[in-house]
């Protein structure tokens, strides 16, 4: 039984030096069993920080594509859990979720990567007990760290013969679904190890004042001033984005206080911080 498949990748639309993503575009390329009924749709969830929304594309016997279906058969959606680091999605890392045959197909996912160019490298990779693996991959020398289209697909077609030819011997399910796709606009970026490669780009920084599990939590959207590696803390400046300005008069820039005020917050008050999205 061939392995199923799916493709995703973030619609960058550049404006300026700023980069919106309105949303996440999905394209899909099933490889599926002809023993199995067709999917009669498939629903790919795309979000930001603050938003979500959701695109259906149904797919008939015939193998015709329309905006309408309302259930998700045939394809297992990701789980909709607050994100964190580690969590093998927005937060990166590795989530086997105890998958007997994860480790395998981790390996097979890694092996199959070497085959690509340096700067593209495992973003996240997750398992479900279903048979469901969802891979993101993370372009270093892309602005955006969006792979191409062409590149997501090689990859994807390429993973799927390899997790097809270990399923017929036997050591992993030989009905495997993969979803591939790039990081994505509520990717969590790592405190500081991220920082620094997205500086030139407005951010979400969640934060609290103090450690006190009472503490109020605050977010504010700035961009990175600069990393002070000794003393642990990142100097954050205020983004010039709809959000800072006043409300009152539209179109007003910073004032010069706001531009010159400034965030020095130690590493271990960061509670969450993304790349900031403005509609």
């Amino acid at each position: 039984m061939a392995a199923r498949s799916v493709i995703k990748r973030t619609r960058n639309i550049m404006c300026g030096a700023s980069l919106l993503l309105l949303r996440s575009t999905s394209h899909s390329f099933p490889f599926q069993n002809p023993s199995l009924p067709p999917p009669k749709t498939q629903l790919f969830p795309y979000s930001t920080p603050h938003t979500s929304f959701s695109r259906h594309f149904s797919l008939s016997p015939s193998g015709e594509t329309s905006d309408e279906g309302e259930s998700t058969d045939g394809w297992e959606e990701e789980d909709e859990a607050e994100p964190k680091i580690g969590d093998g999605g927005s937060g990166g890392g590795v989530s086997l979720q105890s998958v007997a045959w994860g480790q395998r197909a981790l390996s097979i996912a890694e092996e199959v990567l070497m085959q690509f160019s340096e700067d593209i490298k495992l973003y996240a990779f997750k398992t479900s007990p279903r048979g469901y693996v969802y891979v993101r991959l993370d372009k270093l020398t892309n602005e955006y760290g969006c792979p191409s289209m062409e590149e997501l697909e090689s990859y994807n077609q390429e993973f799927k013969k390899r997790l097809d030819e270990v399923g017929a011997l036997g050591d992993i399910p030989d009905d495997l679904a993969v979803e591939v796709s790039s990081p994505g606009a509520d990717r969590i970026l790592k405190v500081p190890d991220d920082l620094s490669r997205f500086k030139n780009m407005p951010m979400r920084v969640c934060y609290t004042e103090n450690l006190e599990s009472s503490c109020h939590e605050m977010d504010g959207v700035f961009f990175l001033d600069s990393i002070e590696e000794e003393s642990e803390i990142c100097v954050w400046k205020l983004a010039d984005v709809k959000e800072n300005r006043d409300p009152t008069i539209k179109g007003k820039p910073l004032n010069r206080k706001q531009k010159d005020w400034r965030l020095r917050l130690p590493f271990n008050l960061h509670r969450m911080v993304n790349l900031y999205v403005e509609y």
